[in-house]
This record gives C-alpha cells, sequence and structure tokens, in this order.
C-alpha cells in the first residue's frame, strides 16, 4: 500500500475508468482508482469562478447594447426626420475640400468597424463561454477553444444550437456590411456650383443596431439557458471545474502523453524533443487554415476578373478609362484615377436595399466568418503558450486577467487589429455609393476598384502566412503538447495549485513519474520512460 499513500500525499491523477490488459493484479487498479476518485474532490475546488471575467463580460455587452440601441434611435431619429430613403448631413463644404471629406468619410468608416469589432468581440465572449458550458454539460467538450459559430449544441432551438448559431453568424455578417453602408457622401446642387458633404444614412444604421441587438439577446440567452462552471478563460480553471464536478475523469498512466496521442493506446512513453503542431493536434484548424487560403484565392480570382471585364466590356459600363498601372495604383482611392468597374441598381424601393445588403453579405460574408475562425488558432496557440508557462523560472499562473490574454499575446493582438482594418480595406475595393442629392437618395452604384481589391489580397496573403506559420509551429522541450486539450490537460496536471511548474517528480523501475507542483521541479530525464505516480511496480505495458 505504499504507493497508494504516495498517490494521496502528492494529490496526483485521478485515476482512468480503462484498465489495461497488462496489469498483473487488477485489484491494485481499483484501490488506485478509488484513492484517486477522493483526492480529485480535495485538489481542484481552488479554481477560479472567474466573476471578474464575468464582470467585465457583463460590462462588455452592457456597452454593445447601449450602442446598439443609439444605432436604432439614430436610425428611427434619421429616418422619422428625412424618411427611409433620406440621410443626415452634418455639414457641407465646397467641392476644393473633396479630398478632406473623403478622408474623414475613411477614418469614420475604420472607426465605426472598430466600435462593431469590440462590440461583437464582448458578444462572442460571453456566447463562446455558454456553448463551452453546453458542450461540457452534454460531454462533448474537448477543447477549451471552439469554434463557436460552427459547433452547436444538441437541441435545433437551443441558444446554442445549429438555428440560433445560424442566425448568429448572418448577423454577424450584417452587422459589418451594415457598417460599410452607414457613411455616405451628399451633393447639394446650388445654382451656380455645389458643395458637399458626409451623410449618415438611416436605414443602415437601424438594422446595424438591430443586428447587434439580437446578437446580445442570443447571447444573454444562452447563459441564462446553461449553469456556467466558470468564466475564466483559462484552460486550467475549466479542466479543475470539470474534474471537480466529476465531468472529466482524469486517465492514469498518460503522464508523458501529448494531444496527439490520444488516438494511440497510451501508457509508458519517453520524454521527445519537440512537440506536434497545432495543425496536427487539432483537426479543425487545418479546416481553418485551409479556408484561408481559399480566401485569399477568391480575392485575387476578383481582381484578375475586375480587370478581365475592365479589358474586354464595352467602356460605357466602365467607371474609369484609366489602366492599373504604378501611377494609378494607391492605398485609398483616387476617383480621377482609379482603374475600377461599376454597376447601378435602379430605384431606391425596399427591394433595392434588399439587393444591396445581399451584395454585400454574399461578398463581405466569407471575409467576415474567415476571421471570426482564425479566433481559434489564436486562442490554442494562446492555451498552448500558457500551459509551456510551465517549465519556465516564473511558473505558470493558472487564473488570468481576460483583457491581458488580448493584449499580451501577439497573436490575440494581431487578430484584433485585423479584423476592423480588414473590413476596412474591404470597404475600400468594394464601395457601395448612394447617389444622394439634397439628402435624398437618388440610387446606388457598387463600384469595384481593382488596386484596393490586390491591396486586400497581399493583406489576406500575409495574414494567412502568418497564421499559417504559426499554426505550423513545433514547441521544443519535453513537456507534452496539450492545446487547450482538457483531458490532456486533465492527465498532465497531478497537483493543482494556482502557481503551477511541471517537470521530474519521482523515480521508479521501469517507470518515472512526471507531473505539477507548486514549486519548481528538475526536468525530465530524456533517457527514461514515464508512466505515472505508483506505476514504477507495475509491469512494463507491452
Amino acid at each position: 500500500m505504499t504507493a497508494s499513500s504516495k498517490l494521496t500525499k502528492k494529490s496526483s491523477h485521478s485515476s482512468s475508468l480503462l484498465a489495461y490488459d497488462a496489469f498483473p493484479n487488477h485489484q491494485d487498479l481499483d484501490w488506485m482508482i478509488s484513492d484517486a476518485k477522493f483526492t480529485a474532490d480535495t485538489i481542484t475546488d481552488f479554481y477560479d469562478r472567474g466573476l471578474t471575467t464575468r464582470r467585465y463580460a457583463l460590462i462588455g455587452v452592457a456597452y454593445a447594447s447601449i450602442f446598439s440601441c443609439s444605432c436604432i434611435v439614430a436610425g428611427i431619429f434619421t429616418i422619422t426626420n428625412h424618411g427611409v430613403y433620406g440621410a443626415a448631413v452634418p455639414n457641407l463644404v465646397s467641392p476644393e475640400e473633396d479630398a478632406r471629406v473623403s478622408l474623414q468619410g475613411e477614418i469614420l468608416t475604420l472607426a465605426l468597424n472598430l466600435i462593431v469589432t469590440l462590440c461583437t468581440e464582448a458578444i462572442g465572449f460571453v456566447h463562446a463561454i455558454s456553448l463551452r458550458s453546453a458542450l461540457a454539460s452534454e460531454s462533448r467538450l474537448r477543447f477549451n477553444t471552439n469554434l463557436r459559430l460552427l459547433t452547436a449544441a444538441r437541441g435545433w432551438y437551443s441558444p446554442n444550437g445549429v438555428l440560433l448559431n445560424g442566425i448568429s453568424a448572418v448577423l454577424l455578417i450584417i452587422s459589418y456590411s451594415s457598417a460599410s453602408l452607414v457613411v455616405c457622401f451628399d451633393y447639394q446642387i446650388m445654382s451656380q456650383t455645389y458643395e458637399e458633404g458626409i451623410a449618415i444614412a438611416g436605414l443602415p444604421l437601424l438594422i446595424l443596431g438591430v443586428a447587434l441587438l439580437l446578437q446580445v439577446m442570443i447571447a444573454l440567452s444562452g447563459i441564462w439557458a446553461v449553469k456556467i462552471l466558470t468564466w475564466s478563460s483559462s484552460p486550467f480553471d475549466l479542466t479543475a471545474a470539470l474534474v471537480h464536478h466529476t465531468q472529466l475523469t482524469p486517465v492514469t498512466f498518460r503522464c508523458m502523453r501529448r494531444v496527439s496521442d490520444l488516438d494511440t493506446g497510451g501508457g509508458p512513453a519517453k520524454p521527445l524533443e519537440t512537440q506536434p503542431s497545432a495543425w496536427r493536434a487539432h483537426p479543425s484548424i487545418r479546416k481553418v487554415i485551409i479556408s484561408l487560403w481559399m480566401i485569399v484565392a477568391a480575392c485575387a480570382g476578383w481582381a484578375a476578373l475586375v480587370m478581365y471585364i475592365w479589358d474586354k466590356v464595352d467602356g460605357t459600363h466602365i467607371f474609369s478609362s484609366n489602366a492599373l498601372t504604378l501611377q494609378t495604383w494607391s492605398f485609398l482611392p483616387k476617383s480621377a484615377l482609379s482603374n475600377s468597374m461599376a454597376y447601378g441598381m435602379p430605384g431606391v424601393n425596399p427591394e433595392a436595399w434588399i439587393l444591396l445588403f445581399v451584395n454585400m453579405a454574399v461578398v463581405q460574408g466569407p471575409l467576415t466568418l474567415g476571421l471570426h475562425c482564425s479566433e481559434l488558432i489564436a486562442n490554442v496557440i494562446r492555451d498552448e503558450r500558457q500551459w509551456r508557462c510551465a517549465t519556465g523560472r516564473k511558473g505558470l499562473i493558472t487564473t488570468t486577467n481576460p483583457l491581458k490574454m488580448i493584449f499580451s499575446h501577439p497573436i490575440c493582438l494581431v487578430l484584433f487589429v485585423a479584423k476592423p482594418f480588414l473590413h476596412w480595406m474591404f470597404g475600400l475595393s468594394f464601395i457601395i455609393s448612394p447617389g444622394m442629392v439634397g439628402g435624398q437618395l437618388t440610387g446606388f452604384l457598387v463600384v469595384m476598384l481593382t488596386a484596393q481589391i490586390w491591396n486586400l489580397c497581399m493583406a489576406l496573403f500575409i495574414f494567412a502566412l502568418f497564421f499559417t506559420f504559426v499554426a505550423l509551429r513545433r514547441p521544443r522541450g519535453p513537456q507534452p503538447a496539450a492545446y487547450g486539450h482538457v483531458q490532456t490537460l486533465a492527465n498532465l496536471v497531478d497537483e493543482w495549485s494556482p502557481m503551477m511548474w511541471w517537470g521530474h517528480k519521482e523515480d521508479g523501475s521501469p517507470y518515472c513519474h512526471a507531473g505539477t507542483s507548486d514549486h519548481p521541479l528538475p526536468d525530465v530525464k530524456m533517457d527514461r520512460v514515464y508512466a505515472g505516480s505508483g506505476a514504477g511496480s507495475l509491469v512494463p505495458v507491452s
């Protein structure tokens, strides 16, 4: 019974429900299971419930609600005073200030995209927490991070079910599409000249507010429909909560097994110099990377198609007669020089607005969903980097500040900046130009600018290349990779504490034991085989 006392003293793994055929005495396995189950209830009750994170998240949702209601009120006010086809014009300037007005309009659109990103990120965080808890209650949670809108809980009408997830995806696309339509330009024709200014279209502003408010309602219904074990975004708080509530059972003798070893028989293993990449460890990441490169290819094909049509089609259909050269290439559109093509939408009736939004959603939708799916890569890499701190000098801090996790991890920060910036670049390349005279819409002109489409394509190429590199990069060191996989973390962490180190814990023959502790541990021995605490007296697993 010496091994049993060691297991309790060191607070090691709770045992697996799986039995190895190589064990000579099944009674040994029985007492190890019962003893480990006893310690599982006492070692994980410290986990952070994430009350601070919940406070931040609800403040973010409240901010999104206030902004959405403000958009609705402003949209209704504009429609009431200027009609459905009208827009509010804050000020007018002379044509000589055209460049300044155009730049102000682009800055305003970029700022609006940034605000929409802040709102959707806050809403998405709450929605992701409820999805995670729903999957855990169904015993279907595998990773700390999931594809929020493409992973559904059971129940067609569940807040995290297929139906509302699909609606949320459509609302997310509409949010960014509406933001691109809110800012437009108005021309006031005088007797001898004309004046122009930035105008705020009422109907897109109203639709933006409604889309954001509906997303808020879906996210809040999700946290009301399921018990939230922890609001913390840390995979360690989540794993500890699942073990504590007996929704997850650690498996013994896998203290050196990585997440990619789940399909193998498991058991004792030697440490390895390098670990598998996220591409290999997480099957959904491969789909995300492939999707990103498909978006890059589609954008390049779009630019090539516009150039082909510009060259072949009769000039009466072309918005600009200037060919795409280094002289006409620019980051911001120059109406007098930009190579482009355009098509008009007749009328300003409701059917025209619907057709306009469909045009935007079809073209902008893949970009929106691609950036949404990229969250999976950023968060999975963030979870793995947090786990690998356990072999560092400062150790692993299990509880983290949610805002610090965004701004202290370069990948999360890159994604946070890329979302509004790439949507803004899309708005530069696919311009919906409402024809406005005297504050009233007269029609729509859809303009596709070749140089700006190529600029967007190059930005997407850099973005996809960066995330591909991150996903294919293999961590170095013998510490088994987990990538936020809760079962793997439950197997690797045998002693829970707010600050942990991972390393060699116990010599044995023929197996050693590696695990976690609340104090620094020596490095594992690369020439030894590791199985787990109490495995030293067992017959080798064949």
